[in-house]
């Protein structure tokens, strides 16, 4: 990737030191079943990024003088489980330097990682998962870090919600959590899905956001598309009510396929990316400190060795 700054930003915005807001890239794609193409994602959403207006009309905002340090991407592609174990150790590490941060995939398992370290260090998590697929599989192909997994661990060790679903395998029946699950037949005919899943949630949320939760008509750009999605200002509004009642501690965007032909999609995952870190920022002044409140009793503890298999590969 030769992006020296996120969307193009002075110098003066890039620093680590002086940034509220950490992007991590993960350019990886080792274990999709269908379309490839999820490791070219970050650098597509990174070139989008840097032919986008940063002024966001709705708010009057420029979010992007909070600061966003654009880290080096994470290369690792040795195994799906190494991936898994360099993308925890990496989101902890900024964690730990009290900063906001966000992930770009690649595909979803990087999800496994990055959700594990957040459970690490916030209390009482929830994962708010926006997505088409349960990705509630135990292991898949052999592997517990398959993208058809990504949701499985956190399933067990945090308080998953989930919305948009509208592709599964029967097997993940017997996972799921009903009552907690948005399906997206169900969410086109209530009105109110969104408080009733707002009202399900912790304080802390973490939000993985699979850009095929999006309707294929405006995001086709991703490796396993499904009709019936949703659309880009309910979406919106449903991300700005929960950025608004609830403490978003971090949060990840994968699944961007992009398609040398189809710059839309590479676009809106621009836009997506600038929305939430709008609505996380909304009410502080670029001047304020910022304070993620991990609880640092939690951080030197590892509680998913049992997630963590040396013949997972």
């Amino acid at each position: 990737m030769n992006n020296k700054t996120y969307a193009g930003i002075e110098e003066q915005f890039s620093k680590l030191d002086s940034s509220k807001i950490v992007l991590i890239p993960v350019p990886y794609d080792g274990t999709s079943t269908w379309q490839k193409g999820a490791d070219k994602g970050p650098e597509a959403f990174l070139n989008a990024s840097e032919n986008m207006e940063l002024y966001d009309i709705e708010t009057k905002t420029e979010v992007y003088k909070q600061g966003v340090f654009l880290a080096d991407a994470i290369i690792e592609n040795d195994s799906p489980a190494k991936v898994v174990d360099v993308v925890h150790q990496v989101t902890k590490k900024y964690i730990k330097k009290n900063k906001f941060v966000t992930t770009f995939g690649g595909e979803h398992s990087i999800s496994i990682g990055s959700i594990r370290a957040f459970n690490e260090c916030f209390d009482n998590l929830t994962v708010l998962q926006i997505d088409a697929h349960a990705d509630l599989r135990k292991s898949y192909q052999g592997s517990k870090c398959n993208h058809a997994c990504a949701l499985y661990e956190a399933s067990q060790t945090t308080n998953l919600i989930q919305v948009g679903i509208r592709s599964m395998d029967v097997m993940e029946t017997t996972v799921m959590d009903a009552d907690k699950t948005f399906f997206a037949h169900e969410m086109a005919e209530d009105d109110n899905w969104m408080d009733s899943a707002i009202d399900l949630m912790t304080d802390n949320v973490y939000i993985t956001f699979d850009l095929d939760a999006f309707d294929p008509s405006i995001m086709p750009s991703t490796g396993t598309p499904e009709p019936g999605g949703l659309l880009w200002y309910e979406t919106l509004d449903f991300l700005r009510q929960v950025f608004e009642e609830k403490n978003v501690v971090g949060f990840d965007i994968v699944e961007l396929c992009p398609n040398s032909k189809e710059k839309s999609s590479d676009f809106l995952a621009a836009k997506l990316y600038y929305k939430m870190l709008t609505y996380k920022f909304l009410n502080e002044d670029a001047m304020d400190d910022f304070d993620n409140n991990f609880n640092e009793s939690k951080v030197g503890i590892n509680k998913f060795s049992k997630f963590n298999d040396d013949d997972d590969n």
